[in-house]
């Protein structure tokens, strides 16, 4: 039988060959360095300007970085970076981009729950996005190597689908659909995924050692509501009515999460 761990690195490895092309295209890749913030939400990347208001030349660890936008924000900021994800072929499709922009950026196979390869204090902020709690099994070995690699004084910034979202289904015909209460954290499904509370995020950053300092819930914009594959046109109407909480119920609920914790 398959380890979860490795199921999921195979999994991302063919994500990563597949559909997950749309998250690197030239046109996204050129956004982003046109603009390095809009890789993060406003008040995420107000945490980010709190922990570190100049990030020339610090440190920064990005364990799960998956499409690695936070990365080359990062790196596009000043900050020397560590990336770090399960999947090789992320970590692979991630590098060339890099090579062939000529950034200076460390790409490392590394688990999120181990960074066995990672020093310890080494560095002045480590940051996980949208998409990586999901994946782990094992928040408590998660949050005390992030505790571990930050250097005294150090910080936490994460961001991540807001656990209100996670009870429940699609909004068909404006009707709220419940699959789920919201204590069942998992794991569920073949490639095993996680839908961790609030308390079970903050308590086993609390209990690493991390002081948690702020914590922001946050409205998406319309594009949340669309999925990755959907490329069809939407009119600015369409697009108002996927943010009106009147005909889309979920958009009542903060969709994201943001919180900022110290070493």
């Amino acid at each position: 039988m398959e380890q979860p761990t490795a199921s999921v690195k195979n999994q991302w490895n063919e994500w990563s060959e597949t559909w997950y092309r749309v998250k690197r295209t030239e046109e996204v890749i050129a956004k982003l360095i046109a603009k390095p913030e809009s890789a993060f939400p406003p008040a995420t990347f107000e945490m980010i300007k709190q922990a570190l208001p100049d990030l020339r030349g610090k440190r920064i660890c990005v364990p799960s970085s998956g499409d690695n936008h936070a990365v080359f924000a990062f790196h596009l900021l000043g900050a020397q970076v560590t990336s770090c994800d399960i999947s090789e072929n992320q970590i692979a499709n991630s590098a060339q981009i890099a090579e062939q922009h000529g950034w200076d950026i460390e790409f490392v196979r590394e688990d999120t729950m181990q960074l066995s390869s990672i020093a310890d204090g080494e560095y002045d902020l480590v940051f996980t996005s949208n998409g990586v709690h999901v994946w782990i099994s094992d928040l408590h070995g998660m949050y005390r190597n992030i505790h571990r690699i930050l250097k005294d004084g150090g910080s936490y910034v994460m961001f991540d689908i807001h656990p209100f979202m996670r009870p429940f289904g699609g909004n068909e015909g404006g009707v709220l659909e419940v699959v789920k209460p919201y204590h069942l954290t998992g794991p569920f499904e073949d490639v095993p995924r996680y839908l961790w509370r609030i308390q079970d995020m903050a308590n086993a950053m609390l209990a690493s050692g991390l002081r948690i300092g702020q914590l922001e819930e946050l409205y998406a914009d319309s594009s949340f509501w669309i999925d990755d594959e959907d490329t069809a046109p939407r009119s600015q109407q369409e697009l108002d009515d996927l943010g009106n909480w009147q005909l889309n119920p979920k958009a009542a609920l903060p969709q994201w999460l943001s919180i900022l914790a110290t070493k």
